[in-house]
């Protein structure tokens, strides 16, 4: 008996013409997630792709971890694959499904055969193999409309497959699918969520990080490659620019009146994360801001941050979530412990007592006018640091 993993596509069966695009696409992320596991062969037919091992050693349990985190699939099981044989499936099934149904009380089988050369119908298969369960589990009941688990053997081209129950995938689009986009990472919740909903839609993700020693430390660096980290196990790879922001912050201070700091701080990190990702290839970026959910982030603030990019849109995907949805996801991303240490950013530094949430244009572009910010920035671009953030840590 071999073991394999059986992928059902998600959105991809949706897309016309296309669809083998994004089908291939989703194959290379695929071979490319699991290539230190172990040789692979992989298979597409009907909507679904087969994860076959060649070797024996090829670790299983990190396969699964490592498939349920990448996007474009709907969902998949851990197969035994059969041949296509009645005695051989009857022979198996029990055994190979005990482990999981050794926690439930009830079950049903669901046969599918797309194999219309097989001798048996779905029925007779579901009856069959039913019977073999219950013969080696007595103390098990059937239950055709509300069971704890379902049984399912597939009848397919290559061979037969038994799996009790899907595990859901991570959905979405195959990362690389959308183009790229730079996200303008902090420390905080928001924006690794943002990342996330982001790849999820099929984009490849650089990001920009905001650094102002000595006001926020090394720390407070360590703190945001952790968190993409935790975004790289669903994204792949981040190209991160740490960008050095603190003479940039130190002139708003100096020269503009106190409730405009916040204000003119993001417009000056949004001319230089534009320019950092025109540079890099994106197409847009990406923000954690919800609306209302601070001084920053009313609707004449995000106009007026908006209008310094002149290049890309900006995407806000978490602009219509409660911070309740927010951190819902940033748990489940296994972000959330990390996002609340209580490392400073740059965002922290420098905070008005009283911002102003109601600005206009020609406020924010009158505090600009009192200082020449443009070399400032020429500066802080051409003294970026990069580095590539891998699930496993900083790439060397």
């Amino acid at each position: 008996m071999k073991e394999i993993i059986l992928i059902k596509n998600g959105e991809l069966v949706l897309k016309g013409l296309n669809r083998s695009t994004f089908e291939s696409m989703l194959i290379k992320t695929i071979r490319r997630r699991l290539k230190d596991l172990g040789k692979i062969s992989i298979k597409n037919a009907q909507s679904t792709i087969y994860i076959e091992p060649v070797e024996d050693e090829f670790d299983f349990e990190e396969a699964i971890d490592r498939v349920s985190k990448i996007f474009g699939i709907a969902a998949f099981s851990r197969c035994a694959a059969l041949n296509k044989d009645m005695d051989e499936i009857l022979s198996v099934v029990a055994d190979y499904v005990k482990p999981a149904l050794s926690k439930v009380k009830t079950f049903k089988v669901i046969a599918k055969r797309s194999d219309k050369s097989f001798p048996f119908t779905s029925p007779e298969i579901s009856a069959q193999v039913g019977g073999a369960i219950l013969s080696a589990m007595p103390y098990l009941k059937v239950d055709v409309k509300n069971p704890d688990i379902v049984v399912s053997v597939e009848i397919r081209d290559y061979a037969a497959y038994i799996h009790a129950g899907q595990i859901h995938g991570a959905g979405g689009l195959p990362v690389g699918s959308s183009g790229k986009a730079t996200i303008l990472i902090s420390g905080g919740i928001d924006s690794p969520v943002a990342a996330y909903l982001m790849a999820k839609r099929g984009l490849t993700l650089n990001a920009v990080h905001f650094a102002s020693p000595p006001y926020t430390g090394p720390l407070a660096e360590k703190k945001v490659k952790t968190l993409l980290e935790k975004v790289a196990a669903y994204s792949g790879d981040i190209r991160l620019a740490l960008v050095p922001f603190t003479e940039i912050q130190e002139a708003i201070a100096e020269n503009c009146k106190e409730e405009y700091f916040t204000l003119i701080m993001r417009r000056m990190m949004m001319r230089i994360s534009e320019k950092l990702a025109v540079a890099s290839g994106s197409k847009a970026l990406i923000t954690g801001e919800s609306l209302g959910q601070v001084a920053s982030q009313t609707l004449p603030a995000i106009g007026v941050t908006d209008i310094v990019t002149k290049e890309l849109p900006v995407l806000r995907p978490l602009i219509g979530m409660d911070k309740e949805d927010i951190i819902i996801i940033s748990r489940k991303i296994d972000a959330f412990e990390t996002s609340i240490l209580p490392y400073e950013d740059c965002c922290t530094v420098f905070t008005p007592k009283h911002p102003r949430t109601r600005p206009t244009i020609e406020d924010c572009q009158e505090a600009e006018s009192v200082f020449d910010f443009e070399p400032l920035i020429e500066k802080a671009i051409n003294e970026t640091l990069y580095t590539r953030i891998t699930r496993d840590g900083e790439a060397v």
